[in-house]
């Protein structure tokens, strides 16, 4: 390949975006009706005990600005259109961290009149972090989980998962 050639650019380009996205994670909080012991021990993580943001991840107020939306809780009716509304607002390619029992399966609130369910009924879920709630170190080691699917290529479908039953409004 010479220097011109258009196939060695874009390499040169995919392997600068890569490092980029490995290195920067900007990550937004959702908590979708937990009991707030998943969102405690989210900023644990941040905090210098734990200090995340050595592999780079950062918590953004803004889900225009995130790569990686965090989600915690079941999804309630009332915050079932606002978790979708935040994650079609988040740039592509975009990312999903499940915290939490109830988020992976709705966990003691399953059942519940107000529940609809786990998170990946309504978007779709690239990592599970199960947990009551979570220690800092297991999320910590899905954030490198993350790391590790993105630097290996793998990304899923942004297809969001075909839901048997929609929630009535």
């Amino acid at each position: 390949m010479t220097a011109n050639s258009p196939q060695l650019w874009q390499q040169v380009i995919d392997k600068v975006r890569t490092w980029a996205r490995l290195n920067s994670i900007w990550a937004v909080h959702f908590n979708s009706g937990s009991c707030n012991g998943c969102d405690i021990e989210i900023l644990a993580t941040l905090t210098p005990r734990y200090d995340v943001e050595r592999l780079g991840v950062k918590l953004y107020g803004s889900p225009r600005h995130a790569d990686v939306l965090i989600v915690t809780g079941p999804v309630t009716r009332q915050a079932r259109e606002r978790l979708i509304r935040t994650y079609e607002q988040m740039p592509e390619p975009k990312f999903v961290v499940s915290v939490g029992s109830c988020s992976i399966s709705g966990g003691v609130f399953d059942g519940c009149y107000n529940v609809g369910g786990s998170v990946d009924e309504v978007i779709p879920v690239d990592v599970y972090i199960p947990g009551c709630p979570p220690r800092p170190e297991a999320i910590i080691d899905g954030i490198i989980q993350l790391l590790k699917d993105l630097q290996g290529g793998k990304p899923r479908s942004a297809v969001r998962p075909n839901v048997a039953a929609e929630l009535p409004s």
